[in-house]
Parts: C-alpha cells; structure tokens; sequence
C-alpha cells in the first residue's frame, strides 16, 4: 500500500530542495494536530538521521538513504529500528518516503511525496495536504521579503523555546537566515547565548541585525499578587534592558512581543485600531508599560516595533489546544453569553507578521497582529465544531473559566471583549494565509 501526493509550488527547483534541507524544515513540516515533535533533525537530506518523539516516550527514527540523493531533484528516507523505544513503530509495516522535485518552468516546481506504507493513504491525506501547503506558503514569504531587498541576517530571539518562538525560529532558519537564541541557561552550540534577563551582558547582541523579543511569563492563570508580578516584571524590566542592549550595539532592528491586552478587556461596540486608546484595566497597564519599555531602543533611533498579538490560533498551545479535545468529544459550547468578540490570529500568520517587521521600514510602532475577521464567541464556538463535525451544545457559564482563573482572570482573558483591526498591517498591503477563521482551524487541524 502506497500514497502519491503532488502540488506546484512557485518556486526553482532548487530552492524548494533547499528549503527542504535547512534546519528547522522538520518542524515546520509536522502537522499540529498530530502527537509528534521533533527531537533531532537529520544533519544532511543525504545521509542524517532525524529522531522524532512520541506519545509513551516512544520514538520513530527516520534514516536518509545515501543510494537515492539526487540533489535538488530527490531524497528519501526509511524508518529504521535503532533501540527499544524505536521498536514498536515497526509493527505499522515498511516505512519509505521519496521525495521528489520537478522543475516546470525555471520558477516553478512540482514538488511530489511518495510512501509506501502499511498505513491507509485515507489517514495520511490531510498531513501531507498541510506539508505541500507550508512549504508553498513559507517560500512565497521568503521570495516576498527578498524581493523588498531582504537578505540573510543574524537574528537573536529570546523565548525561542516557547510555541510561537519555535515555529518563528524554524521559519527564519528555513529562509536562510541565522537564528541566535538568547538562553537563560548556559548557551550549548555557537547559535546560542546566554541571556540573563536581569543583567544582559554587554556582548550578547554583538553581531547580529535584528532582534525579537518574545520572553514573557505565561498569562494564563489565577491573578494572585505572585502571578500578577510575574506576568509585569518578566516583561517590562528584561525588554527595557534588553533595549538597552540594543541601543548601545547600534544598528539593529527592535521588534519585542506585546499584547491586544492593551485595549482593556471591556470595549463592546467599538473598532479598535492602533490609534485607539489604552484600556484601564490590569493587563493594559502592563501591556503600556511593556511597550514604554521598548523606548531605549526607540530614542537610539533604532527602528523598533510592538506587536500586539491577538489569541494565537494553533492546536500545540492557548485556547485551541484546551478547546479542541471538549469539542472532539461533543462536549463544547459557547463561553459566557457567546456576544464577547474574539481577536484572533493563525500561528503562521503571526510568524509572517514577525518576519514583516524584519524588512518592511514602514512598520514602527505597534502592529496589530489579529486576522482581519474577528470573531464572536458564538461564531468561534460554532465553527469549531463544524470544523470538527461535532455539535456546539454544551455553552460554558461565566463561572466556569472564573473557577479556573479566579473573578480577575476570567473578565480579562476567557471573557474580554475586544473588537481589535490590523490596520497598519493592511494599510501596507499585508496579505494574511488564513484571513477567515474557517481556513485557520481547517488548516490547524488538518480538516482543509
């Protein structure tokens, strides 16, 4: 038994097969709905071995075969049984993936997987719909930013582990760029370094020309005294003093994570830009002064962004990853009284908001990074369960989150109501991948 799957790409042949061979290609390629990551990538298309992990502590461990390298027009990979924890995948049956690339026209390659597995090909449609999709979406970005003149940079990124910076860091890499993570433990390897969020060291930006700053203390949560003064001084002391930092090197690119948070949980009716005014709530007013934080930066006259990141769409993290195992079962519904809108954003539309902030010098300032259809919470809660062919039956009372995050949490996570525009973003032309909700969890979780 067998699977064929083909789509075009635009782009050369060799750079698809590029872009194949970069590090962080496997990550981009792993479907989000599905219980794998990536342990190791493979060293070489040629000859690596790439370990992926799975639920139990199992693992698949996928060998390239030197025999079949047919740069940039081929390579395969075999499952191989390498330990014990590698053994039980071997009950599925044979595992080979052939990895073909065909130029059509000097811009355009046909780009083709075949398996030949054990595996019914019914099961492994949509994961390779969502590969063909990924790789065809990130090289349209890649070719977009370089033809604004964007070359390869060294770029530093601090919470590079975290769910946006290990798709963002991944991304990048893939585009041929270099990443360099700023660590809070001792660096491992020359693209890392350490980073004490307290006390930078005078060196740790030296070299690179870009920085984004995404470390923060998670959110969600009880709003206790501890919790709250976790969520500000993880933000604004460290992105002050990493502005800093910034700002003595010279030169660079600022762009630091901020939050739609800053509007206030409690704006019913209005159209919120990036003119509109700050809310007077607790997250607003770290929000402010975790943006005010970025000003070193600013008044070295680097060009320095705040991206205020609506609710992350992506089943590897946030409200998706909590919601979609209540609606798989048929057991969701609406939150609250399901009038409260939604911001929300695609993970990858977010990675794409980032990588603008790289290279387009129009953006300065906050960007709102939200989809340009925001939601209800009826509207997200029934298109969740069409998506996932359930019913949306069951709604959620207010005190349901509030039992969870306390009265605080609640009123401004679970049950704020902000109506929030990306309008810096399409005042420049930005084009979303999945500017409609429907696309975005079709796509997260594999149901396109």
């Amino acid at each position: 038994m067998s699977i064929s799957y083909s789509s075009t790409v635009d782009a050369p042949c060799e750079e698809v097969f590029a872009w194949h061979a970069r590090p962080g290609a496997l990550l981009r390629l792993l479907p989000p709905w599905q219980p794998m990551r990536a342990l190791r990538e493979a060293s070489s298309l040629a000859d690596g071995r790439a370990l992926l992990g799975l639920p139990g502590g199992l693992r698949w461990c996928a060998q390239h075969r030197i025999d079949d390298y047919r740069p940039p027009y081929r390579f395969v990979d075999e499952r191989i049984t390498v330990d014990a924890r590698t053994a039980p995948a071997a009950l599925s049956g044979t595992w080979r993936h052939e990895h073909e690339f065909t130029p059509e026209t000097p811009a355009r390659t046909r780009m083709t997987d075949r398996v030949t597995t054990a595996v019914p090909a019914a099961a492994l449609r949509s994961t390779f719909r969502f590969r063909h999709r990924q790789v065809a979406d990130d090289l349209a970005r890649h070719a977009q930013a370089a033809a604004a003149g964007f070359e390869a940079q060294t770029i530093a990124v601090t919470g590079a582990s975290g769910m946006v910076g290990t798709q963002l860091c991944a991304f990048l890499t893939t585009g041929g760029h270099r990443v360099i993570r700023l660590v809070r433990r001792p660096a491992d390897g020359p693209d890392e370094r350490t980073w004490d969020p307290e006390a930078p060291a005078v060196d740790v930006l030296r070299g690179v020309d870009a920085v984004i700053h995404l470390a923060g203390a998670p959110i969600a949560g009880r709003f206790t005294d501890r919790h709250r003064s976790q969520i500000r001084d993880s933000r604004v002391g460290p992105t002050q003093r990493l502005a800093e930092r910034a700002a003595d090197e010279g030169g660079l690119t600022f762009v630091s994570a901020s939050a739609i948070g800053f509007y206030g949980h409690d704006r019913p009716g209005e159209e919120l830009d990036e003119q509109a005014r700050a809310g007077h709530d607790f997250l607003a007013g770290v929000v402010s002064e975790w943006e005010a934080a970025t000003a070193p930066a600013t008044d070295a006259g680097l060009r320095t962004v705040q991206v205020r990141t609506g609710i992350v769409q992506s089943p590897l993290g946030g409200t998706l990853q909590l919601q979609r195992p209540i609606f798989a079962a048929g057991l969701g519904g609406r939150l609250g009284n399901g009038r409260q809108v939604l911001s929300w954003i695609d993970l990858d539309d977010l990675i794409d908001v980032y990588h603008r902030a790289l290279y387009d010098d129009r953006l300065r300032g906050p960007v709102n990074a939200v989809a340009p259809q925001p939601a209800s919470a009826n509207e997200y809660a029934d298109t969740l369960a069409h998506v996932l062919h359930r019913p949306a039956l069951l709604p959620v009372p207010e005190w349901g989150p509030r039992l969870l995050l306390g009265r605080q949490g609640a009123r401004e996570l679970a049950l704020a109501d902000q109506a929030v525009f990306p309008e810096v973003l399409t005042a420049h032309g930005h084009r979303f991948r999945r500017p409609t909700l429907t696309e975005c969890l079709d796509h997260q979780l594999g149901r396109a």
